[in-house]
């Protein structure tokens, strides 16, 4: 991969890492468990009760391994099926924009995560210097050749 690439891949993971960070801690200390439990047992969100810390303990410990790059295949995927949840429980009968409640934050982070679930975390990172486990595809290797 390009030295472009792993520097556009290492900006996206800190940017998404610090908006998710921020959202899971806003969770806890800003609106509070409290109001975001009653905020997901109104959309009819199951079990609102432990959703609440879960979805906010997620984002905080997923923004964190997506900052630092670690696991970030994994990671990506959970975060982006993590911001689907958000867009059909809460956002998509909103319409588009987040100002009226719509989708267009978590749709953002969830392309985001989602690329980077399929990408990787790129040269700059702690995946970058894990053993793989796997031989890499013939399409992989190509990728990592261009």
């Amino acid at each position: 991969m390009t030295t472009y690439a792993n520097v556009a891949q290492l900006i996206s993971r800190l940017v998404l890492g610090v908006i998710l960070i921020a959202h899971g801690w806003d969770k806890f200390q800003i609106t509070g468990l409290e109001g975001v439990t009653g905020f997901f047992d109104s959309l009819g969100i199951p079990a609102a009760a432990a959703a609440a810390p879960a979805v906010a303990l997620v984002e905080i410990i997923g923004g964190i391994l997506i900052i630092i790059g670690a696991f970030t295949r994994i990671t990506g995927i959970v975060l982006t099926l993590l911001m689907l949840g958000a867009a059909v429980f809460a956002h998509i009968a909103q319409g588009i924009f987040v100002a009226n409640g719509g989708w267009e934050l978590v749709g953002a982070i969830g392309a985001g995560t989602l690329l980077l679930a399929g990408l990787g975390a790129g040269r700059y990172s702690v995946d970058a210097f894990l053993p793989q486990r796997r031989q890499d595809a013939p399409a992989e290797k190509q990728l990592q050749n261009a």
